[in-house]
């Protein structure tokens, strides 16, 4: 989230935070390049008014390639701004952003939007993820397996929502940290590997057939035939 409100950033991580989301912040279009470059975000919320640049110029950089990005050109951009003219909208999406929200706002309609950009790719449109047995619905914060509800911190919510997007393909540690946790989380820590843990037993039952591997040396994967 690029803002510089920090009001507004705090608010906002914590409402963001509460929904699951790791939520990493800059208050200028400086500090925000320099965590493009590194971290392979989702999603990126831009305010326009920055106090070294503009959030269109930033969108537009992004898009044209004109600065590194770990997520490439295609990350998810959602305009969040007092701006509020029909010209001001149809511009920023003109920029390249992917979807436009005007101050002030409601916390379930921000929450709403991102779930929308965020399962474009792999859903096609459902609010749900479905792997196997296993059914994921981010809208209603739900997880079942074969009917069954799985209950999940928002942490393990976070980690089988990021596995089901990747059915079969290996997940490292360090990519669930990035993805999960913010960036204020201990590159040291063990929260992946406890989570994973608790995750797993949450998932198997007796009688189940397990479907979350450790993958030695390498990470994590969630077997994509259930």
């Amino acid at each position: 989230m690029v803002e510089d409100e920090e009001g507004l950033v705090s608010a906002l991580r914590s409402g963001l935070g509460r929904a699951g989301y790791a939520v990493d912040t800059a208050l200028t279009g400086a500090e925000a390049m320099e965590k493009l470059a590194t971290t392979a975000y989702d999603l990126a919320i831009l305010d326009i008014t920055l106090p070294d640049t503009s959030g269109l110029d930033l969108c537009r950089a992004v898009r044209r390639g004109e600065i590194e990005v770990a997520s490439g050109r295609e990350l998810r951009v959602l305009m969040l701004t007092a701006r509020a003219s029909l010209a001001d909208r149809v511009r920023g999406l003109d920029e390249g952003a992917d979807d436009y929200l005007t101050k002030p706002f409601a916390l379930v309609e921000l929450l709403a939007r991102i779930r929308a950009l965020l399962r474009r790719d792999v859903t096609n449109g459902s609010t749900q993820l479905h792997v196997g047995d296993l059914v994921l619905d981010s809208s209603r914060h739900l997880a079942t397996r074969a009917g069954r509800e799985l209950p999940l911190t928002l942490k393990e919510f976070g980690v089988l929502r990021y596995l089901m997007s990747r059915p079969g393909h290996v997940v490292s540690a360090e990519e669930l940290l990035e993805h999960v946790w913010d960036e204020n989380a201990d590159p040291f820590t063990q929260s992946v590997r406890v989570t994973v843990g608790t995750l797993r037993r949450k998932l198997t039952q007796e009688g189940e057939e397990p479907v979350l591997e450790t993958v030695i040396g390498r990470g994590y994967r969630l077997r994509g035939d259930g």
